[in-house]
């Protein structure tokens, strides 16, 4: 594991440890396919798929999230989809470790949220089906199903492989603190620990 250049010197030890957590259950690899369902009613799916009308279709979606919506990425829409009668958020994301995604959480979540609590399907989306979408449906699992990051990743890799970048990471991190005052008091006391 490896630090990440600007982390100041007063976080080392908490990035350092963020990132130890989370590499194992992001380690491993294996082939990503264009659509999978991760929880219940709930797919993260590629580009491919968020074009492809007659898969989502057969699916049986309902409410689709774009995380790479904007005209210089997947300029999809409430109109591409017009026909299909989903409901579409789109959030302009872009997929770098300095973009701050965390303002996109709590919408997300409730985009996702209200969906499945009217029986609905949604599909997650970005261009690969790998960062953004994923750490979006993370989120979503933190806020609203209150797992911890760790077990939303697992929970989201067993049915498939999700990669956010390490600015996501450690945004979703903060995300996780913010839910689990526990967790911060925790993350201070071990700085604590190791200023003594």
């Amino acid at each position: 594991c490896l630090r990440a250049a600007g982390v100041p010197a007063s976080r080392q030890k908490t990035h350092w440890t963020c990132q130890s957590s989370l590499a194992k259950p992001l380690h491993r690899q294996r082939v990503v396919a264009p659509v999978n369902q991760v929880w219940p009613n709930l797919y993260i799916g590629d580009e491919s798929v968020a074009r492809d009308k007659t898969t989502l279709s057969s699916l049986g979606v309902t409410h689709i999230l774009n995380a790479a919506a904007g005209r210089h990425r997947i300029n999809t829409g409430q109109r591409f989809y017009s026909d299909l009668g989903v409901e579409y958020h789109g959030v302009e994301a872009a997929d770098h470790p300095e973009f701050n995604i965390q303002p996109f959480f709590r919408p997300a979540a409730q985009f996702i949220d209200s969906a499945l609590q009217k029986n609905g399907k949604v599909f997650v989306h970005c261009a690969m089906g790998v960062s953004r979408s994923g750490a979006l449906v993370l989120a979503y699992l933190m806020i609203c199903r209150s797992l911890t990051l760790v077990d939303a990743i697992i929970a989201v890799r067993l049915n498939r492989d999700i990669g956010p970048n390490s600015g996501f990471l450690e945004q979703l991190r903060q995300l996780e603190l913010s839910l689990r005052p526990q967790s911060r008091q925790l993350t201070e006391e071990e700085e604590h620990a190791d200023m003594s």
